[in-house]
């Protein structure tokens, strides 16, 4: 594992990009329906138990949240998705912060995807894979809760999603991950040293 991952702290976490730390540096944001295993996918990646904050509850991540890798490299929990109980006002100012987050931030070298392996391609993720492609933005989906199918079936619903986004003309990679079952860590890692790797 990169020790890069293992020294990520939390920085700070903002409503809106007012309060952002400085669009400087190399960015990757982990986006999802608030009961894809965002949180507990952040945590696996960083091998850290209570960096991004988990819960029961559906939609705990409620603000932009920033982890510092290094003076240089960050990571980005963005607000979940489509399941928070909270008020549609509420819901419509998360969607506005992350579309403007994906769209202005300059930082931003990617976007890390996670679905429920058992949900895949909601209306909710096909808007966040449009955002990507609006920008030409590099995307990587992760197809959480891997464990909960057999592998087999766990095998074919990855392909079959591959084979939807390239019908769609989508580029991207894809993975499979569980943090129970221990899946997807090091091809995380993989994507997450490309993007990261600072370019002279």
């Amino acid at each position: 594992m990169n020790n890069l991952y293992r020294t990520a702290q939390f920085l700070l976490s903002t409503p809106d990009l007012k309060s952002a730390p400085p669009d400087e540096g190399l960015e990757v944001a982990f986006a999802g329906r608030s009961n894809a295993g965002k949180s507990s996918a952040i945590n696996a990646i960083t091998s850290q138990k209570a960096l991004a904050r988990t819960s029961k509850t559906p939609g705990r991540t409620q603000q932009l949240v920033f982890f510092n890798l290094d003076d240089e490299r960050r990571l980005v929990d963005l607000p979940g998705y489509g399941y928070a109980k909270v008020s549609l006002k509420m819901q419509k100012n998360w969607q506005l912060n992350m579309q403007r987050y994906l769209n202005e931030r300059t930082a931003l070298r990617g976007l890390f995807l996670l679905m429920d392996i058992r949900r895949p391609l909601t209306p909710f993720d096909e808007q966040m894979i449009a955002w990507t492609q609006s920008r030409q933005l590099p995307l990587h989906i992760a197809l959480t809760k891997a464990d909960k199918l057999s592998r087999g079936n766990a095998k074919s619903t990855l392909l079959s999603t591959r084979d939807q986004l390239e019908k769609q003309g989508v580029p991207c990679s894809l993975q499979l991950f569980s943090v129970p079952g221990k899946i997807g860590v090091d091809d995380a890692h993989e994507i997450l040293d490309e993007w990261l790797v600072v370019r002279k």
